[in-house]
């Protein structure tokens, strides 16, 4: 997995290209936990990562933690496969999703 970033004032921008899987989450995690500070929008753009697992779940919350209260965090992009991952866990009542 490619995982590229891109800050604009107090929005995150992270795309993945590649399956979102324990291979990869792990790196997905440390890109977080270095990149949060002062963020209050995060933005997942999922466009080019056909699958997610577990772990990609976990790291994804791991995110969503990160944020300040009201802050908020946007899927972007997610197949038909993700969206169903993420409705069936019920992670998708924590987030925003943008076609």
């Amino acid at each position: 997995m490619q995982i590229q970033t891109d800050r604009t004032g107090e929005t995150l921008t992270v795309r993945m290209t590649g399956r979102l899987d324990a291979d990869s989450a792990p790196d997905l995690e440390q890109v977080l936990k270095t990149s949060m500070a002062g963020v209050d929008r995060l933005i997942i753009d999922m466009t080019e990562a056909p699958y997610i697992s577990s772990a990609g779940l976990r790291a994804l919350l791991l995110g969503k933690k990160n944020l300040p209260a009201d802050g908020i965090m946007v899927i972007r992009g997610a197949n038909q496969i993700v969206m169903e991952v993420l409705e069936m866990t019920g992670i998708n009542e924590l987030m925003t999703f943008e076609p």
